[in-house]
């Protein structure tokens, strides 16, 4: 999981708006306290192994949308790459800051949809699923177009989504115990249901002293949804990798769709 969570527009969710008419995170990526959680339970992992392997040996200017609190920023930046950490949460950037490396870094409040910045990349990535928190076609295609405008002619972007033919109601909940330094907090994720290519689901977190729920919705396209956004925005699929071991994508097995993507030709 990864922070820029959810821009949601079902009504039934529990999100909110801002004033300029946007859909706000949801409450697991804005409530400071829940931010401090987010690290304990999204730490290091394969995943993030995979993805600063892309940026190589050399110094490169890295784009991370939709950061989070910044752990894979933090560890580029060990590297001595120049980055940028793009979020929708001050909560969560607030966080990145107070990282290792957070003051090489330059942290940046903003949508994908929206980002805009004079810099080009030599790599673009948005991670932890967040891409599936772009719900509808015109945010899909502002994202695209807005890693499309900031990408160099030589760069190339990576994100993930999952296979939406992998039974994920079967695969979905979790309970998890986490340890914080003020006590314990009781981690839990319960899916409620799908609606077409949609799944809804519930976070819940059990404090000693208070409870929150935060309330999500993913959305779950095909390699060819997906392909055929990309191409209208001026990009084209280099490869599809079915896990972080770079595998090649099984549409009956594998569980991820890792997208490696370059400016169309």
């Amino acid at each position: 999981m990864q922070s820029w969570k959810n821009l949601q527009t079902n009504p039934q969710t529990r999100s909110c708006p801002d004033f300029s008419g946007k859909v706000m995170p949801d409450t697991h990526y804005v409530n400071s306290k829940l931010a401090e959680v987010y690290d304990l339970d999204s730490g290091w992992s394969i995943d993030r192994d995979f993805y600063l392997s892309l940026a190589g040996q050399q110094r490169q200017s890295i784009l991370d949308l939709g950061c989070g609190t910044g752990l894979l920023c933090n560890a580029y930046a060990a590297n001595n790459h120049d980055v940028t950490g793009v979020d929708p949460s001050p909560a969560m950037l607030e966080v990145g800051r107070r990282k290792p490396h957070g003051k090489e870094i330059e942290w940046v409040q903003s949508f994908a949809q929206t980002y805009q910045s004079d810099k080009l990349f030599d790599l673009i990535i948005m991670t932890g699923h967040a891409f599936q928190v772009l719900l509808e076609d015109v945010d899909v295609l502002k994202t695209f177009s807005t890693m499309r405008k900031h990408l160099k002619p030589s760069g190339f972007v990576a994100f993930e989504s999952r296979n939406p033919l992998i039974d994920w109601e079967k695969e979905w909940n979790y309970s998890v115990v986490l340890e914080l330094p003020t006590g314990t907090v009781h981690e839990s994720r319960h899916f409620l249901r799908m609606e077409n290519d949609r799944m809804i689901f519930e976070l819940r977190y059990d404090f000693p002293n208070e409870n929150f729920i935060s309330a999500s919705e993913l959305r779950f396209l095909s390699p060819k949804d997906i392909d055929e956004r990309l191409t209208a925005s001026g990009l084209r699929i280099d490869k599809l990798i079915g896990d972080w071991g770079g595998t090649p994508f099984d549409e009956r097995s594998s569980q991820e769709m890792i997208f490696i993507v370059r400016a169309a030709l």
